[in-house]
């Protein structure tokens, strides 16, 4: 199979004849344009699959794992800003997936899950591989269908995939009980469908917009605050357009990280638990804060309490696609609920404008410029044994800064998100909200799918990297040379670090006793294998790595056991409140 074979053009189908809802599924994905759907075989979807095996439309990405499935998909989506699709069986094939669909919902990525379930009279009667899909997966999709009538399929896959990608994006699943999948209808995909219940606010109040732009060019001390949803928006160059115009400093989160150009003066770094010192302190210190698809998450700002307490006349104006996101741990001044591209669009317009122009702020940025002076990610460099840090620089300078990167969660997560610099959005691809492990593989795998000719990186770490390593089997089996950068430190590291801090150096579970030959295992799966154990050969073996454009290569890299992540804000603390490595 060639990555490269693009599917047919999207197009709005009708037919006099009948089709089976199987076929009716694979019809309907070629009307929305599926390129790839990753997925699973068994007893509940065999009808859909051999649909699946006779059309030519998309392609079908056979996994190890259901899980893997859902997170390879999801990555796509990511990546590519269109919504990833996945397919597993009933019972079982749904538990497995359930993890996939949790974390897509957390972070509010677009996806359609087709799920397959026992026929209709079956259901409720403990049947052979049955499970309650609908209820099992309700608190983690954005919505869920269970289709009893083949005559009401097609719709309801499109209302699927109008509902995944409008809005504030997340997971949907479509429940097929299997008679349904062999039963026949007539099929006619609608062009639209119209939801009376759902109607999503995407056009920003101009009064609110007006507001926020007379309380920005008023700020003494101002700060801007950008979130993941400013990528799900496609609202990245509205986003630098609007910080360059205004000179303000800018910050990310962590699933905001490309949304603006991190090589840019203007970005004062990641904010958060292990965010610089100057974002933090400019977030907690600043007299206008302008939050753009963020949600002030405990991550971000720490205790509420601290963050309110510390800066009572702080002014905040919140953009956001979501109005449940609005006031939900932070209360703001200045509310605008739409699509983020629409409203920047609309306050650069007013800016522009504007008689008023952005005040003198230049004793702001001295101050912010004091905290920079700090030199918060400054790690030492050691001749005989490999810093994390230094591996994660390399891979930026091997790689020129252009990769995407993926990562599982745990300390080398946050030394990718501190030490690559992202200048471009859907470049870093990782789990946010339900810090998965073991999404680092798979999320590799769907932006290698994605973008076929670019370098994909997963830097994962020795425990996060097992919970899906049989997808070195699907990687093998699609050729796709994807790169894993293992940080390996023989601990569950960030487990060990809290252990360190905060639980008296007891490192109850923490260590990794069994671990296997990364190298050989890499081999075993038909890859190439490399064990790097000095400092001196990390750019040279990266180097070697990415030349190899045919295969995939596992690096092993053996790194300081005592590393910790630095700056930290302990849990329960403001965000100012941060440990930074001088202090220990």
């Amino acid at each position: 199979m060639k990555l490269s074979d693009a599917p047919q053009s999207a197009s709005t189908e009708a037919s006099s004849n009948l089709l089976s809802g199987a076929e009716i599924v694979c019809h309907a994905m070629k009307a929305e344009g599926v390129e790839f759907v990753f997925g699973y075989p068994g007893g509940a979807v065999l009808v859909i699959y051999d649909e699946i095996h006779k059309q030519n439309n998309f392609k079908h990405v056979l996994v190890r794992h259901e899980q893997a499935a859902v997170h390879a998909a999801d990555a796509y989506a990511r990546a590519t800003g269109r919504p990833g699709v996945a397919l597993v069986t009933s019972g079982p094939g749904v538990t497995n997936a359930v993890t996939g669909i949790a974390t897509a919902f957390m972070d509010s990525i677009p996806m359609v899950i087709i799920t397959g379930q026992v026929p209709t009279y079956a259901i409720g009667q403990d049947a052979f591989q049955e499970c309650d899909t609908v209820g099992i997966t309700r608190p983690c999709v954005k919505h869920n269908f269970l289709v009893k009538d083949v005559g009401e399929l097609a719709e309801t896959i499109k209302k699927a995939f109008f509902i995944a990608t409008t809005g504030r994006p997340g997971p949907v699943v479509v429940d097929i009980p299997k008679d349904v999948s062999m039963a026949k209808a007539p099929f006619h995909y609608p062009a639209t469908v119209e939801m009376r219940s759902y109607r999503p606010t995407n056009k920003g109040h101009s009064g609110q917009i007006k507001k926020a732009m007379q309380m920005l060019l008023s700020a003494d001390r101002p700060m801007i605050y950008v979130g993941g949803g400013a990528i799900l928006g496609n609202a990245s160059a509205e986003v630098t357009a609007l910080v360059r115009m205004l000179g303000y400093p800018c910050t990310n989160t962590l699933m905001g990280l490309g949304a603006y150009p991190s090589t840019d003066k203007q970005f004062v770094g990641m904010l958060g638990m292990h965010g610089t010192v100057e974002a933090n302190m400019a977030m907690q210190n600043c007299d206008v804060l302008i939050a753009i698809g963020a949600r002030f998450d405990d991550r971000v700002i720490g205790n509420p309490t601290h963050f309110n307490a510390g800066n009572p006349t702080r002014k905040i104006i919140h953009i956001d696609i979501d109005p449940s996101s609005i006031s939900k741990r932070v209360k703001v001044d200045v509310p605008i609920v739409g699509n983020i591209k629409d409203v920047l669009d609309d306050l650069i317009s007013q800016l522009q404008n504007a008689e008023q122009k952005p005040g003198n702020i230049a004793a702001w940025w001295k101050q912010i410029e004091e905290w920079r002076a700090k030199d918060c990610l400054k790690f030492k460099q050691s001749d005989s044994i490999i810093k994390p840090q230094y591996v994660v620089q390399k891979l930026w300078e091997v790689t020129k800064g252009d990769a995407y990167v993926t990562s599982d969660v745990g300390q080398h997560q946050m030394w990718a998100a501190q030490y690559y610099g992202f200048d471009k959005p859907r470049r870093w691809i990782n789990s946010g909200g339900l810090g998965t492990m073991g999404v680092g593989l798979p999320y590799a795998m769907g932006c290698k799918f994605a973008f076929p000719d670019a370098d994909v990186a997963c830097i994962t770490g020795e425990g996060s990297i097992q919970m899906n390593i049989q997808e070195l089997s699907t990687c093998k089996q699609y050729g796709l040379p994807i790169k894993v950068i293992l940080l390996n430190n023989r601990y569950l590291g960030m487990v060990r670090q809290w252990q360190e801090f905060f639980h008296g150096n007891r490192h109850a579970e923490s260590y990794m006793e069994a671990l296997p030959d990364f190298v050989k295992l890499a081999e075993a799966y038909g890859h190439v294998g490399m064990k790097v154990e000095k400092p001196g050969d990390v750019e040279g073996a990266l180097r070697d790595a990415f030349a190899m454009k045919d295969r995939l290569v596992f690096l092993d890299f053996q790194t300081d056991q005592t590393e910790n992540v630095f700056p930290m804000v302990p849990g329960g603390k403001g965000i100012s409140e941060m440990i930074l490595a001088e202090d220990l």
